[in-house]
């Protein structure tokens, strides 16, 4: 759930050579990170792993940590481009983003491991992506949970802002489980959530 208004991370590049270029190494970077996650190493071992130079990383991004949530960033972009926008944020389209997850774990542990760096001191760029992040995220799971109630398709004794955070809770738990247990089905277990969402009666 991403908007193309979310600011860039890092720099975009002046001219469109520039711009397709830095595109490029986002696209290796999430092929990479798809099979072997961040990793630990440095900016100038993922420079050597997506195959351009050093430098060429340095002129769109200042530091690892800017490069990473880049990757993150243009991952769900590209995820969210070939969702359906007519559908209704929900339980749904939680299991969608948990099941295409599923398929590259690398990106899972990735997320995973920017997310607990960000709540350190100094990561700034990764603070700020997740905040807002979150924010837009609970904002629209929020709004779409309102809608439901009033149509009387979910219960209505629960805020919606309430199940909009105990969702994105839900998910993210539950992937942090995957990780460390593979054979836990994100589907099925986010739907068990969704049907504590049926009104009651």
């Amino acid at each position: 759930m991403s908007t193309h208004d979310d600011p860039v991370i890092g720099r975009r590049g002046l001219q469109p050579k520039g711009v397709a270029r830095r595109q490029e190494i986002l696209d290796r970077a999430i092929e990479v990170f798809r099979e072997r996650g961040a990793d630990g190493t440095s900016l100038r071992r993922i420079a050597e792993a997506i195959g351009v130079s050093h430098a060429a990383l340095l002129h769109y991004f200042d530091s690892r940590e800017q490069l990473l949530v880049a990757v993150y960033a243009h991952a769900e972009e590209r995820r969210n481009a070939t969702a359906d926008p007519s559908r209704p944020h929900g339980v749904e389209t939680m299991i969608d983003s948990a099941i295409a997850n599923v398929d590259v774990p690398g990106l899972v542990q990735l997320y995973t491991t920017l997310l607990a760096a960000s709540l350190e001191a100094g990561n700034d760029v990764g603070r700020e992506f997740f905040s807002t992040r979150f924010e837009r995220v609970r904002e629209q799971l929020t709004t779409s949970f309102r809608n439901q109630q009033q149509a009387g398709d979910i219960r209505r004794d629960v805020p919606a802002e309430d199940l909009a955070a105990l969702l994105i809770a839900a998910s993210d738990g539950l992937q942090i489980q995957w990780l460390l247990e593979p054979s836990l089905s994100l589907s099925d277990t986010l739907r068990t959530f969704g049907r504590l969402l049926t009104p009651p009666g």
